[in-house]
């Protein structure tokens, strides 16, 4: 796991100097001074480090004692930025440590809600197959995640469904991922397709339904109710869920990166303030749309081309030109992927996408290997965060997914995201370390 971490980050090194070099640059000058990206995230990896070896120093009891505590101290610093935060890409979700570093309270709380849903599932008590104790445990995995979506800042949020795999581990049943699963299938059915033609195929997907079940429903009524409950339940979705996060709940950028993803262009909003704000993120999505093409925010387009543009073995280190010059937005955050695409074309990215399987494959496998349930599920949670921001900023920078505003793990630019999983992982080992103890 350390030679994986360590591989990880330094290719996030070499991805940021490449998109920020340029020839005649002093770099030791640049080094020394911290005045590029690339300097400052090798003062974050040395930070990291300290961080990490504090971590292997610490008693792996301290992590059980002080979970309750550090997730008590996470959810404040995530309300202390609606009083003091910093408004950083539209969100004031963050909090301005000293003169170059921000922290994002809701990125800390990850480890503060893992190590609580740990320390809560591992109680001798606690019997997660009854619905009290998943209520609970969702209530914990969910707070930060709520206070997130109340900052403007969705994105993040998703990451906190990342939980459900752990929950999956310890015994959900399936059905309720299932649920899960068939909600968000009908949110993004009920954004795609027309209110017309939804409305038509939900009644008649019911009504086929009773149909093939008549007898069973004949049997118990109860049956009928639950498919008219279901059958409402899509209808509201479409009516009001839907239209609501797009007039009151997303900001317009937020609106226009989903309308983007799906080749949406045209939708009635409540207010012609509202309609306008859009009308005006829509027009800074860069080049017109011809008529019949898709619509694509200015982004994504560039983060495909500078990807296409690196074939097969990519264009080489340093030799970008997409990147090198700068026509991909935030290249050295939320879309360092479109870095590694175009210097080390697909086979890069494969191994790129195999260190990260790698790392999540041994992290499954040292949970599984866990004497202490606490360990387990720590381990699990880990491994659901980094699946799940893998997952979202590479479908992001390919078009494949609305752009969240999720960092790459270990690669993009940032203390706070680095510092992070740097913390998830080293406490993991740490955990592994001392998996002869039952801890509590």
């Amino acid at each position: 796991m350390v030679f994986l971490y360590l591989a990880l980050v330094t290719i996030g090194l070499l991805c940021i100097f490449s998109v920020e070099y340029k020839s005649g640059d002093n770099v030791l000058q640049s080094f020394l001074g911290l005045k590029k990206e690339y300097s400052k995230q090798l003062l974050f990896f040395g930070v990291s480090i300290m961080v990490a070896i504090f971590i292997l120093l610490t008693d792996s009891k301290f992590f059980t004692a002080t979970s309750n505590l550090g997730y008590a101290f996470g959810i404040l610093l995530i309300l202390a930025t609606f009083g003091i935060g910093k408004e950083v890409g539209g969100s004031k979700s963050w909090i301005p440590i000293g003169t170059f570093m921000n922290i994002q309270p809701v990125e800390l709380c990850k480890i503060f809600t893992s190590l609580a849903l740990a320390k809560y599932l591992s109680m001798p008590e606690t019997n997660f197959h009854k619905t009290q104790t998943q209520m609970i445990a969702a209530a914990i995995a969910f707070s930060p995640a709520i206070l997130s979506v109340l900052q403007k800042e969705p994105g993040a949020a998703i990451v906190y469904f990342s939980f459900a795999i752990a929950f999956y581990r310890e015994g959900l049943p399936t059905l309720y991922l299932i649920i899960i699963f068939s909600l968000a299938i009908l949110i993004i059915s009920s954004i795609v397709i027309p209110s017309n033609v939804f409305y038509i195929t939900i009644t008649i997907i019911a009504l086929l339904f009773v149909f093939f079940n008549w007898r069973k429903i004949k049997r118990d009524i109860v049956k009928l109710f639950f498919v008219i409950i279901v059958w409402l339940l899509c209808i509201g979705v479409k009516l009001f869920l839907v239209p609501a996060l797009f007039n009151s709940v997303l900001k317009p950028h937020q609106v226009v990166r989903i309308f983007a993803t799906f080749g949406i262009d045209d939708y009635k909003f409540k207010t012609a303030e509202r309609t306008a704000d859009i009308q005006k993120e829509f027009a800074k999505l860069g080049t017109a749309k011809k008529a019949g093409e898709k619509v694509e925010s200015y982004n994504v387009k560039q983060s495909k081309i500078a990807i296409g543009s690196g074939g097969f073995w990519g264009k080489g280190f340093l030799q970008g030109t997409q990147t090198r010059g700068e026509f991909v937005p935030a290249q050295n955050t939320d879309f360092i992927f479109s870095s590694v695409g175009e210097n080390f074309g697909f086979f890069g990215c494969m191994i790129l996408m195999f260190l990260y399987f790698g790392l999540m494959l041994r992290l499954v496998f040292l949970a599984e290997r866990q004497r202490s349930t606490f360990s387990r599920v720590y381990m699990y949670c880990v491994v659901g965060i980094l699946f799940f921001h893998v997952a979202l900023n590479v479908c992001m920078t390919l078009g494949l997914a609305p752009s969240p505003g999720i960092t790459l793990p270990l690669l993009s630019y940032g203390g706070s995201s680095l510092i992070t999983f740097t913390i998830l992982l080293f406490i993991s080992i740490k955990l592994d370390a001392d998996r002869s103890m039952i801890l509590r």
